[in-house]
């Protein structure tokens, strides 16, 4: 007996040894636990928002091609590119020489029928005094009736041709107010104030005039940089969400880093159907406080999100954590496993998704999702530092 225990002492000390040697050995080869990102799922504000499709544009309220009324000889160019104008100023006036000789000629012609007027009409009221004086010396018998006859007639003639006189003042006038309103013509001034942004002529050249259809360079592009929007295509599946009034966010290529506020001010009442597009609906979003330190530019390129619906202090996840079908990948803190659960979710956006059910305030979930090996049952841990908020 005391043989045998000296045996079975020696060989359990072996096996000990050989156990502890095992037990190193995968404690040293084991697997290390994959490090992953994790966030807390936590409340705040999630808004179910619309973009554009394709990029926008940065207009302004108010941009007119401006071209004189009548063609012409560009005479005087008052204007540059760049310069800041008021309404009414004049920006060019073409050649009209002619056309201020003839207003001259119009009020030389006022003037003779006015003297006219002057002459003819003295000679009207000495008539008219002529055939009363006749009337009296009739009555007296000192002329005959024929004699009174040819003095009213006389009177009348002379009333007949003062009233063609002032008529002919009347006619006067208006060759002035033709004359003048045909200079008008000839003076393209600014409409509203705003900037000279482009000019197609120069002093020499022939300007025409510009209508609407007609493909025709306008002599003065001129732009009202003092109110501007963005007007950018949305998607006919979207365009039922966004209302009038709908805030919005501004996003300028050409400002990096910085959004700007906004509101819908305009829906087109059509669809565009554009070959080879996705049929859009064309909208504008006001800039609310337009940006004053950094140079905003009719022309730039802007992404608008348009917020149609909010849900304020809910529970929300990073829209990243989500998996296909409305799983999660769930961080278990008393074994360090991932656990795959489904959720409930209700507003989302591409930055946060609401969950109505399956999770708690500050549940920790996988954020790095494309990394090698992150699925249900791995064995995990926190990459560095805290979880994400």
């Amino acid at each position: 007996m005391t043989l045998f225990l000296r045996r079975f002492s020696k060989y359990f000390f072996y096996m000990a040894i050989l156990l502890v040697l095992a037990i190193a050995a995968w404690y040293f080869t084991r697997p290390e636990p994959l490090r992953v990102q994790l966030v807390n799922a936590g409340r705040g504000t999630v808004e179910a928002t619309v973009s554009n499709t394709r990029s926008g544009t940065v207009k302004a309220c108010r941009r007119a091609k401006l071209a004189p009324a009548a063609g012409g000889q560009i005479a005087e160019l008052r204007v540059k590119k760049g310069d800041r104008v008021k309404a009414g100023q004049i920006l060019l006036e073409l050649w009209s020489d002619d056309l201020q000789a003839q207003t001259r000629l119009a009020e030389q012609q006022l003037a003779t029928a006015a003297m006219r007027v002057d002459e003819v009409c003295v000679l009207a009221r000495q008539s008219s005094k002529a055939a009363v004086r006749a009337r009296q010396l009739l009555e007296r018998g000192f002329i005959s009736p024929e004699g009174l006859e040819r003095a009213e007639a006389e009177a009348q003639n002379r009333e007949a041709s003062c009233s063609a006189a002032n008529s002919e003042i009347a006619q006067s006038h208006s060759r002035i107010d033709a004359a003048r309103a045909s200079l008008r013509r000839m003076v393209l001034r600014a409409p509203f104030d705003g900037i000279v942004a482009d000019i197609s002529g120069e002093l020499g050249e022939y300007a025409t005039p510009s209508p609407p259809g007609i493909l025709t360079l306008p002599a003065i592009d001129l732009i009202d940089d003092q109110c501007m929007y963005v007007s950018a295509p949305i998607d006919e599946v979207d365009a039922a969400n966004i209302k009038l009034g709908q805030t919005a966010r501004i996003v300028l290529d050409a400002i990096k880093g910085k959004s700007f506020a906004g509101k819908v001010k305009r829906i087109a009442p059509y669809v565009l159907e554009v070959e080879k597009q996705a049929r859009t609906v064309e909208v504008e979003v006001a800039f609310v406080g337009p940006p004053i330190t950094q140079n905003l530019l009719v022309g730039y390129s802007a992404d608008v999100e348009i917020v149609h619906a909010s849900h304020e202090n809910v529970l929300r996840i990073p829209t990243q954590t989500l998996l296909e079908g409305k799983h999660v990948l769930l961080y278990r803190t008393s074994d360090g496993l991932l656990e795959d659960r489904m959720v409930t979710t209700g507003l989302a956006n591409w930055e946060y998704t609401e969950i109505s059910a399956g999770l708690s305030e500050n549940d920790q979930l996988v954020l790095s999702l494309d990394q090698t090996g992150v699925k249900a049952g791995a064995h995990v841990q926190q990459s560095s530092g805290k979880p994400v908020k």
